[in-house]
């Protein structure tokens, strides 16, 4: 449902009938992750002016992945991880790569 790359791959579906009888098919809640079994592979600092897509564009190469720094930093809004210049984020692995980098593989780039 989910390219691979989405913060959605892998989450589960559930239906929900309405009183008219039509059935919507609907994600489950997606669990973050958390941080510190997230595998580290460096570290951001954050200049002025800078966006969280930016920083992923450089980091990781699409700035769509810019929910995986939002993930590694525990953001609940992630445009605050950008609002003060200096401010040190976390890169990481995702979740299934880091997962995979502790059973001695290497899934992610």
């Amino acid at each position: 449902m989910f390219e691979p790359s989405s913060r959605y791959h892998g989450v589960p579906t559930t239906t929900h009938t309405l009183a008219d009888g039509r059935t919507v098919t609907h994600l489950r809640r997606r669990f973050l992750p958390r941080p510190d079994e997230l595998t580290s592979v460096g570290e951001h600092v954050v200049t002025a002016g800078e966006r969280l897509d930016g920083i992923a564009a450089r980091r990781y190469g699409d700035p769509e992945q810019s929910w995986r720094i939002a993930d590694a930093n525990r953001a609940v809004r992630p445009d605050e991880l950008t609002a003060v210049p200096g401010r040190r984020l976390r890169i990481t692995l995702p979740a299934e790569a880091s997962a995979a980098a502790v059973g001695g593989e290497r899934a992610w780039r």
